[in-house]
């Protein structure tokens, strides 16, 4: 992460940093120090605080070139690898830039109105609709409606992808497929583990 570095440049405090994301400061300093990281939702917010993109935050982009476009009219974003459509596995912590086939193309017009990204599915529980090797584009977002398809972290880095059920106990991630059971967490453990959205699925991109 470059968060030192777009912080000075601002000329923002660890402490000012902190109160406009709602944590502390000693948060604020674990993460310049890369002894953890922000969730989904915080690096959102942080993007827009310096007026950025979280490619940039997280140190996988120039900041003089945020969005790269591929073609007229569109832009690229990264594929950070695989979530699952089953057990949840190991997302958005690495991919290769310099490789083509981990970037896909979205509208200009669609890339302005958020912050995307794109994953790979792998496994079957959100068949018919999704197989392994689609790709998924994801508005990121911390929250989601009852009905959307949204890809969620679910215990530290893991991701998985699901259709999602909001009670007032907790929230249910349901699978297309229905030799699946659904996901129950409570309202507890959405705390605990924790249980996070990391944004909504708004286009499959399936590869035959």
């Amino acid at each position: 992460m470059i968060l030192k570095k777009l912080r000075k440049e601002k000329k923002y405090s660890q402490m000012e940093l902190a109160s406009m994301l709602g944590v502390s400061r000693s948060t604020v300093a674990m993460w310049e120090s890369g002894a953890s990281r922000p969730d989904a939702a915080l690096l959102m917010k942080i993007a827009e605080i310096f007026g950025t993109t979280v490619d940039v935050v997280l140190g996988r982009a120039e900041p003089t070139s945020e969005k790269t476009s591929s073609s007229k009219g569109s832009v690229r974003i990264p594929v950070y690898g695989e979530t699952a459509a089953g057990i949840p596995i190991l997302a958005i912590e690495n991919y290769d830039s310099d490789d083509p086939d981990d970037w896909e193309d979205i509208s200009a017009e669609m890339a302005r109105g958020g912050e995307y990204i794109a994953l790979r599915i792998r496994g079957d529980s959100m068949e018919p609709r999704m197989k392994t090797g689609d790709v998924v584009i994801v508005r990121l977002q911390p929250d989601v409606e009852t009905g959307d398809t949204a890809v969620v972290r679910v215990g530290g880095d893991e991701a998985t992808c699901k259709k999602i059920k909001k009670t007032r106990d907790g929230i249910m991630l349901i699978s297309t497929n229905p030799s699946y059971e659904p996901m129950l967490f409570s309202n507890k453990e959405i705390s605990t583990l924790p249980v996070s959205i990391i944004g909504k699925v708004v286009e499959l991109r399936a590869k035959f």
